[in-house]
């Protein structure tokens, strides 16, 4: 392992763990909001399951001389900017979670609607890592992104369920909200990393062909709920 190579599965696996303790803390404190029993209960899983993504990861760190204890305490996992922020691609602060989780949640509606668009450019993301080269990262993220697929799926479905009970218009804005900086997740088109990490292995789609993906898989969706995509 060379050390640009050690490098870059550090970087990768670093921002993986900071995205999920910090969607953590964020999608937790949306339980307790959900309208129903039912919704409290699938979120609380969803929040386990995250926080056992980040272990596992943060576990695989250790290899790299990290001690998982003094990673978790090394940032304010609860740290937002002002919802009215819009960082693009530009990165902030000495963590490395993705620009999204720097914006505040608000509400149960917003939080679904935030956690169906992210939730399927996560699924983008991580399938990408499935097939890393470093061999401990593709394996965990095999079971990783199946996990992820459900949670996306269920997030759909929270949404679904707000435009039932008729909160369209609140769905709608978190829309408005949520999808380009969801879509920021896929970095700037030209990117130069991605010629660093197609030669390492765990990339083998460009940034403008995952977040065409994504806007292709989101459609569909918007349209049956009856959402419209930002201008």
């Amino acid at each position: 392992m060379t050390p640009a190579y050690r490098g870059e599965v550090m970087r990768l696996m670093t921002i993986f763990a900071d995205t999920e303790l910090a969607r953590v803390v964020g999608y937790a404190d949306s339980i307790n909001k959900a309208p129903s029993m039912r919704e409290r209960v699938v979120a609380a899983i969803i929040v386990a399951e995250k926080l056992g993504h980040a272990e596992t990861v943060i576990g695989l760190l250790e290899a790299f001389d990290v001690h998982p204890e003094l990673y978790i305490r090394s940032h304010a996992w609860t740290g937002r900017l002002d919802r009215n922020v819009d960082l693009g691609t530009r990165r902030v602060g000495d963590g490395k979670r993705l620009n999204v989780l720097h914006y505040p949640l608000e509400g149960w509606t917003d939080a679904v609607t935030m956690n169906a668009l992210f939730g399927a450019a996560t699924v983008l993301h991580l399938s990408e890592l499935a097939g890393a080269s470093y061999a401990p990262l593709g394996d965990a993220m095999d079971g990783i992104v199946e996990r992820k697929k459900g949670h996306a799926a269920q997030a759909v479905k929270g949404v679904e369920q707000a435009v039932e009970r008729g909160a369209r218009a609140a769905a709608q804005a978190a829309v408005d909200y949520w999808y380009g900086r969801v879509g920021a997740t896929f970095g700037r088109i030209e990117s130069e990393r991605f010629e660093i990490y197609k030669n390492f292995g765990p990339r083998r789609h460009t940034n403008a062909e995952l977040l065409a993906r994504w806007e292709g898989d989101m459609a569909p969706m918007l349209e049956r709920l009856n959402l419209a995509r930002p201008a």
